[in-house]
């Protein structure tokens, strides 16, 4: 489904995040893990792509696999970083030809091994040039669907690490959505005021498009770390810091906390009218659907189903 008719239809979207596994029994365990949490009838699942493509080909197929044996809508992300124009067009055209109807178009991180990767080598150097030309691609008719794909972006409610200047960040931002971004999905962030005001700043800067919140639950003392890591720059509450920090390493409890604190953020977000909540689930499933429990949710497209 595109993107447009997911947000017609059914919002507040609620939809789960996952990566590319890198052996066949990995794979299968996330197969397991989204087999869970489809019955929780997510609005759409994502599929990470690798720092330079690493995982291309496993994204690639990951995505068929969850659209040919689930009844979840795929959203593969596509990176700029070490592509060339003929493999973009290549990509696009593998999953036109598959009937996917999304893309998550991404700036893209170095791979680590390559040390002060230089960007300038690369066709596409910023994430509005790739959104620019999937919507040339969208205008020769490949997709089977005369809108082509449906286009996210990333948001940075509390900025991008490599752009200091907010102000700047924001007309980045703004040109990621006039070149033709359907929709924005925010990095995690653990205090709402943050994800608020960053939508308060899309809207004074003219951007209209949905924005959905990204929410990752702290499950252990080292998932911590693991997600400081992964989000750049994202800061970790004193009140949150304190709960982990009564729980004397005992990770029981730690996972109690950090289940806890995200479904207060949760349901603080459907309080003030969040257009979208997307997990990131670190390929499990638990914790994700402990947070539908807590929160009773019974989203518009769980309802049809029981109608």
């Amino acid at each position: 489904m595109h993107i447009k008719d997911i947000f017609s239809q059914h919002t507040p979207t609620f939809s789960f995040e996952f990566f590319p596994p890198k052996s066949d029994e990995a794979e299968n365990q996330l197969l397991q893990a989204i087999h869970e949490l489809e019955e929780l009838i997510p609005s759409f699942i994502s599929v990470t792509y690798g720092a330079g493509g690493a995982t291309r080909q496993r994204t690639h197929d990951l995505v068929l696999r969850i659209q040919r044996e689930t009844s979840c809508d795929p959203i593969p992300h596509l990176t700029c970083i070490r592509h060339t124009e003929r493999e973009i067009s290549d990509i696009l055209q593998r999953y036109a030809a598959a009937e996917i109807s999304n893309i998550l178009a991404l700036g893209g991180d170095a791979p680590r091994d390559l040390g002060d990767y230089d960007r300038s080598r690369d066709r596409f150097r910023h994430a509005a040039d790739l959104v620019r030309y999937i919507k040339d691609f969208n205008e020769t008719g490949l997709h089977p669907d005369p809108r082509g794909f449906g286009i996210g972006v990333a948001g940075f409610p509390e900025g991008h690490p490599n752009t200091p200047n907010r102000l700047l960040e924001m007309d980045y931002l703004k040109a990621k959505v006039d070149t033709g971004a359907d929709y924005i999905v925010t990095q995690l962030f653990f205090d709402n005021h943050d994800f608020y005001d960053f939508r308060d700043r899309c809207r004074l800067a003219g951007i209209q498009v949905p924005i959905i919140a990204g929410i990752m639950p702290v499950t252990s003392s080292k998932g911590l770390m693991r997600m400081a890591e992964l989000a750049l720059g994202a800061h970790f509450p004193a009140k949150l810091l304190r709960a982990i920090a009564r729980c004397h390493g005992d990770e029981f409890y730690v996972r109690k906390v950090g289940v806890q604190w995200a479904t207060e953020q949760c349901r603080d977000l459907l309080d003030n009218e969040v257009q979208g909540i997307h997990f990131y689930t670190l390929n499990r499933s638990t914790a994700t659907r402990e947070i539908y429990a807590n929160l009773g949710v019974k989203n518009s497209r769980m309802l049809e189903k029981q109608s």
